[in-house]
């Protein structure tokens, strides 16, 4: 009865101690199976945020640079045009500013010449009025003689007239040249010498055969004469080079005033040309800026989507590979035979009869777990997105000098408006043709404005456009990075529980297996007698223990080598989220940087298109004004212009009728002198 009861408890303790482990390890194989399966689903949900991350970002970021590249051929191209079109305009600028300083200068010596010809002109006027004035008193002085009375002349009388003699024919020798025979020289050399000799009352022995002295009274009339015809040549070429002088100033004027007018509108599309090419530097500067920040990205995402393809392959393959072993491990460990196996393997009963069939099992169960240990992965990999953005005779000849002076005034006056009139005209048109330039040069920087400013605008949304997506992916990867972690602790704690569990169940069977047998009963001699019934057979511990507490070991090892793998899948996956955002930020940074120098460059546009507008108001209202001018000075001039030469030569013909009655009231004065 005793060894009964020794039996059944032996029997009883090792099924209680041997097959909760082997359940446990099925337990745990079957949980690991389904933990592959649901990574594997969870693998396939990532690869296929990623697969369309990249696609997406991809394509975004190759349209990107492809338009940068592009606008950045258009804008160095157009840097080219406008720097040649700057040195164009300052060298076309530098030579009209020549020619305005040429025709200036060439301006100034004509009006230098100009005044030296009026100052010798009025020099020699004045000398020839003079001396017309001072021959008419020597032949009324003569003509008392000359005209048959044969007055005695006073003798103050006829040396003043041969003062005024000899004096005219020293001062205007050359103008007298060819005018004055020899021998009316000589005779009026002979008068000048001795005049009382040609005007005695009583007749000298000299006299009889001297000229008669209306010789000298003829020769008085002819130089007289002559320097009369004198004045009139040189009043007329006076008046000649004063006019080729005014249509010299005129024309100079013209030009002079039509290079400044081209000097303004050069400089002022030069001050545009440099402006629109510093607008030009700048916009490429920001486009080459940002076409480095795309292509950085850019290639950071090829890299990442190709490591996450050949990541993706290859966890696929390891995780079937580890799944076709565990499910193969499962199936030996849970079928009916290896159940009959377990059993008897604690049964001492039945371990001789079935050692040969469980080794082999085992063996085989043993191998396939120890493929599991070298091919066992199970890494995660987090990718993210980046992605890129303006007294009675006296007072009648008074009379009629004031008449006169009137005349000449209102003729002068008259003159002058017509003069007023014609530059005024002129002027009037220069500045409406000015002005319509300028109306037509700001109605195209209006155009330009407005295309810049659309532009300025699109580029602008364009960038904020990109940085919202940007944004939105930033916070999509916080998300998923959050939801990654919290997997991570999840599956670290899952690993590491499933350690503590076999690491238990591998400790009881240790604590089992581990101890020593006893040594076998030393029979002690009987006494004589009948031999005794056969004892117990040795104890004999189930040689399997060993394979199952080395798979249970390699279980525990592969647990630990998937925590680490998992930890450094986090660590991986947390630098490559920190680089992302570090990069995405800068990216922004970016093109929020371009967005305020498109800004600051559209409002200084704007302003400048407000300034253009009022610029062309007051080019238009200047343009209005101009044409109101031009009709008053119509409703002004016509009349006069269209009738000027009549009115002067009426007004000529009524100054020498009122000369001429004043001359005959002179000579009624020298009449009434001699009467008396």
């Amino acid at each position: 009865g005793m060894d009964i009861s020794v039996k059944s408890s032996l029997s009883f303790d090792v099924d209680a101690v041997k097959n909760r482990p082997v359940s446990k390890v099925i337990t745990l194989l079957k949980d690991m199976l389904k933990q592959l399966e649901k990574e594997a689903e969870e693998d396939e949900e990532i690869y296929d945020k990623m697969a369309c991350w990249c696609e997406t970002n991809d394509k975004e970021k190759t349209k990107a640079i492809a338009d940068a590249e592009a606008k950045i051929a258009d804008l160095t191209t157009k840097i080219e045009e406008l720097t040649a079109g700057a040195s164009r305009l300052g060298a076309e600028i530098k030579n009209l500013e020549k020619e305005v300083a040429q025709n200036q200068e060439a301006l100034d010596k004509a009006t230098a010449i100009r005044e030296k010809q009026l100052a010798e002109f009025n020099a020699e006027e004045k000398d020839l009025l003079e001396s017309i004035s001072a021959l008419k008193a020597a032949i009324v002085v003569l003509s008392k003689h000359h005209g048959g009375a044969f007055t005695q002349l006073s003798r103050s009388h006829v040396l003043s007239v041969a003062a005024t003699l000899q004096h005219q024919l020293q001062v205007h020798a050359a103008l007298l040249q060819g005018v004055l025979t020899p021998s009316e020289k000589r005779l009026a050399a002979a008068f000048a010498q001795s005049p009382e000799d040609y005007f005695d009352a009583k007749p000298t022995f000299k006299q009889s055969y001297a000229p008669q002295s209306g010789e000298i009274f003829g020769i008085l009339k002819q130089m007289k004469v002559t320097f009369e015809e004198n004045l009139s040549q040189s009043q007329k070429e006076e008046m000649a080079n004063q006019k080729a002088y005014e249509d010299l100033k005129a024309a100079k004027e013209d030009e002079i005033a039509a290079g400044q007018a081209q000097i303004d509108t050069k400089t002022q599309e030069l001050a545009n040309a440099e402006a629109n090419l510093a607008q030009a530097k700048e916009d490429i500067e920001d486009t080459r800026n940002s076409l480095a920040a795309d292509e950085q990205f850019l290639m950071m995402l090829k890299e990442k989507c190709s490591m996450t393809d050949k990541e993706w392959e290859e966890r696929q393959k390891t995780r079937q590979q580890e799944m076709e072993a565990v499910s193969k491990a499962l199936a030996i460990l849970s079928g009916d035979d290896a159940h009959d196996l377990f059993t008897r393997t604690f049964n001492p009963a039945l371990l001789q009869k079935g050692s040969s069939d469980s080794l082999a099992r085992r063996a085989k169960a043993s191998k396939l777990l120890s493929a599991v240990a070298s091919k066992f992965h199970n890494p995660r990999l987090a990718t993210l997105a980046y992605q890129v953005r303006l007294d009675a005779f006296t007072r009648v000849k008074k009379a009629i000098d004031d008449m006169i002076a009137q005349l000449l005034a209102e003729k002068a006056d008259e003159i002058k408006h017509k003069d007023f009139c014609t530059e005024e005209f002129n002027q009037n048109q220069l500045q409406t043709e000015k002005k319509e330039r300028e109306k037509t040069d700001i109605v195209e920087k209006i155009e330009t404005l407005e295309m810049d400013i659309k532009a300025l605008a699109e580029a602008i949304e364009s960038l904020k456009a990109q940085i919202a997506e940007m944004q939105v992916q930033l916070k999509r990867a916080g998300e998923d990075r959050e939801k990654e972690n919290k997997e991570f602790q999840m599956t670290v704690a899952d690993q590491r529980e499933t350690q503590k569990l076999l690491t238990a169940a591998l400790n009881v069977l240790s604590e089992f297996y581990g101890k020593k047998s006893k040594a076998a009963f030393v029979q002690k001699q009987e006494p004589a007698g009948p031999p005794p019934p056969p004892g117990f057979e040795t104890y004999k511990k189930n040689a399997a223990s060993g394979g199952v507490m080395s798979m249970i070991q390699q279980i525990i090892n592969d647990a630990k080598a998937m925590e680490t793998e998992t930890i450094r899948s986090e660590e991986d996956a947390q630098k490559a989220y920190e680089d992302f955002v570090k990069e995405t930020n800068a990216s922004v940074e970016a093109k929020s940087k371009e967005i305020v120098d498109k800004s600051e460059i559209k409002a200084k546009k704007e302003t400048d298109l407000v300034e253009a507008k009022e610029a062309k108001e007051a080019v238009m209202l200047e343009l209005e004004q101009l044409s109101n001018y031009d009709a008053e000075l119509h409703q002004s001039c016509d009349f006069i212009v269209k009738n000027f030469d009549v009115r002067q030569t009426a007004r000529d013909e009524e100054v020498e009728a009122l000369r001429q009655a004043k001359a005959i009231l002179s000579g009624a004065k020298f009449e009434e002198f001699l009467q008396a």
